[in-house]
């Protein structure tokens, strides 16, 4: 019997660490305590909860036709954060996130903000596959060198005239 933190059976349940602690203070959740006051879920309460289907989880609010919750996901660059801003226009949509003080914007199709059921508030995840990476840093102080070949030049110039 594997026993998880809250924090792993939360995600594992697809609701927010606080929203599982709340389960837990209310009764709703059976957990074990740890010597040092931990609860630890063990997965048989974890698949009760899920064959239960919880009205509050994210699971539950899935239309019967959804394709279900993804399992694995080749993409490793996953960040997350939350829905700032939608715009849906025709065909394509803008969607922002923020992810701690940045704001990272994607143009997704109309059909996937509607799947997704994306609002402004939303938690969601941004997920970054890509071939290339390019990484670059920011310079403080831009340090600009003097030409010094062409003021050799100049001066050597001017010492073969003054010789002539």
């Amino acid at each position: 019997m594997a026993l998880l933190t809250v924090r792993a059976a939360a995600q594992r349940l697809g609701v927010g660490y606080s929203t599982l602690k709340q389960w837990i203070y209310s009764g709703t959740v059976r957990t074990t305590t740890t010597a040092g006051g931990h609860h630890r879920i063990a997965d048989a309460e974890i698949e009760r909860l899920i064959a239960r289907g919880n009205p509050s989880s994210p699971a539950a609010k899935r239309k019967a036709g959804s394709t279900g919750l993804i399992v694995a996901l080749s993409g490793r660059n996953r960040l997350r954060g939350f829905v700032e801003e939608v715009r849906v226009d025709g065909l394509l949509a803008q969607v922002r996130l923020r992810i701690g003080d940045q704001i990272l914007t994607a143009v997704i199709t109309g059909d996937a903000v509607q799947e997704l059921k994306l609002r402004r508030g939303d938690e969601a995840l941004a997920i970054i596959k890509s071939t290339e990476v390019m990484i670059a840093r920011e310079a403080l102080e831009v340090r600009l060198k003097p030409d010094t070949t062409r003021a050799r030049k100049t001066a050597t110039t001017r010492n073969r005239v003054s010789n002539r």
